[in-house]
């Protein structure tokens, strides 16, 4: 624990304040992802803010990937920690951090909060309190270099059949001049990027949500175990090896490059494939996930996303809900959107011809929005980062070849309903 709050000192010290000490009322600190560009959008945010109220702000780098995050949250929560008042958390967190968080809703208009999407302020809404903000909304998208398919004369696939035999005839007939192709890059560590990469897999073949809304475990079924088998198919063929390592920036390295044909990842991964730099600019397309197959098919987006969360513990719980106000207000969310193509959480700004302009996928992001399977966070409660861990482990072993598909979900099922006390979460 001491380790933990002493690299938090650290990097306060090493990052700073932005706003002008002298004029300072109060002093605040917000941890922010490092994912991409998400500590310079948020260092970029808080300072402004600091520049109109006279406050200064520090920023927390945190780990960028989400276990360890959420692991050091944790630690500092639990200790009643005040070195941290703003904390940006995954969009699972609320039901297992809400104890620690301030109710928000005095301090958010409600005009202000129905701008939002609903389904995501439900989420953020924890025992009839307000436990956190939607910053910016995710779900997963498919990314591919157009100029390939144009040039073998493919279009985007509609499902994942199509996606690996198109994978497969591209890099069959570049791998003499580019031997660092890969057809299809995405998540596979073992870590919740993999459970996201992988419920989408599962729904897409109608393999329902791991646990449904009633309680009910459900993973250990036919269409889950067909959609495991067939992701374990790509590794050494369309996806490389070392896929089974690789967390969100990973694959984008590999993407980004131009090795690889088609690329499973977030829409931050938008901004940064068209920058001025990027050896991919203008050859990149982007739609939504191919759909499985099956009776159940259909397409799946994890639905993904930050929201902003005060502590209980601030010294200054007024000033650190106002950052939280500024930071996920209209103008803030737009700002992010054109400079790192964050999604809005507000529905306003999806009729914002600027920003449509800006990034196309846009217009059909609400239909993937709709079509989007949530984590479950709310039915599993405090016990989902058990339920999730379980779950990865199951899904890494199958892609690795330690059992089948089917003898995994077997054993996993085992595990969630002694988790879960026989289904009663």
């Amino acid at each position: 624990m001491a380790r933990s709050i002493g690299f938090i000192a650290v990097m306060v010290a090493l990052l700073g304040g932005f706003a002008t000490p002298t004029r300072a009322q109060v002093t605040l600190s917000i941890s922010c992802s490092s994912l991409g560009i998400e500590l310079e959008l948020c260092q970029e945010g808080a300072n402004e803010w600091g520049k109109q109220t006279g406050n200064s702000v520090k920023l927390v780098a945190t780990p960028p990937n989400a276990e360890e995050r959420l692991a050091l949250y944790q630690q500092l929560l639990a200790a009643g920690s005040a070195d941290i008042d703003v904390f940006q958390i995954d969009v699972v967190w609320p039901g297992t951090l809400a104890s620690h968080f301030l109710d928000l809703t005095p301090y958010i208009p409600p005009e202000d909060l129905k701008d939002h999407f609903e389904t995501l302020t439900t989420n953020d809404t924890v025992e009839g309190k307000l436990v956190a903000v939607p910053f910016f909304v995710d779900a997963g998208l498919l990314f591919y270099r157009q100029d390939l398919l144009d040039k073998y004369g493919k279009k985007p696939p509609r499902d994942w059949s199509e996606l690996t035999e198109t994978a497969k005839a591209i890099i069959d007939g570049e791998r003499a001049g580019n031997a660092q192709l890969q057809g299809y890059v995405w998540q596979g560590r073992a870590y919740e990027g993999l459970t996201c990469n992988s419920i989408e897999w599962v729904a897409s073949f109608g393999g329902g949500t791991i646990v449904e809304t009633d309680g009910k475990i459900s993973i250990n079924n036919a269409r889950a175990a067909a959609a495991l088998t067939l992701a374990r198919s790509w590794i050494g063929t369309i996806s490389p090896e070392g896929v089974l390592n690789y967390a969100e920036e990973d694959s984008r390295g590999v993407f980004q490059s131009g090795n690889a044909v088609f690329m499973r990842n977030w829409p931050y991964a938008w901004a940064l494939a068209n920058a001025p730099d990027s050896p991919v600019k203008g050859k990149v397309g982007i739609a939504v996930l191919p759909q499985g197959a099956g009776d159940g098919a259909r397409h799946a987006s994890a639905l993904g996303g930050q929201h902003l969360a005060v502590s209980k513990y601030s010294a200054h719980p007024k000033e650190a809900a106002d950052l939280v106000r500024y930071l996920t207000s209209a103008g803030e969310q737009k700002r992010r959107a054109m400079k790192g193509s964050f999604n809005p959480t507000r529905k306003s700004l999806y009729d914002d011809q600027e920003l449509l302009q800006a990034l196309p996928f846009l217009k059909d992001f609400e239909a993937v929005l709709e079509n989007a399977v949530a984590r479950p966070s709310t039915v599993t409660g405090a016990k989902y980062s058990r339920a999730s861990s379980e779950y990865v482990r199951a899904v890494h072993n199958t892609l690795t070849g330690k059992g089948t598909a089917e003898e995994n979900l077997a054993g996993l099922e085992k595990q969630l309903e002694r988790i879960s006390r026989g289904g009663k979460w």
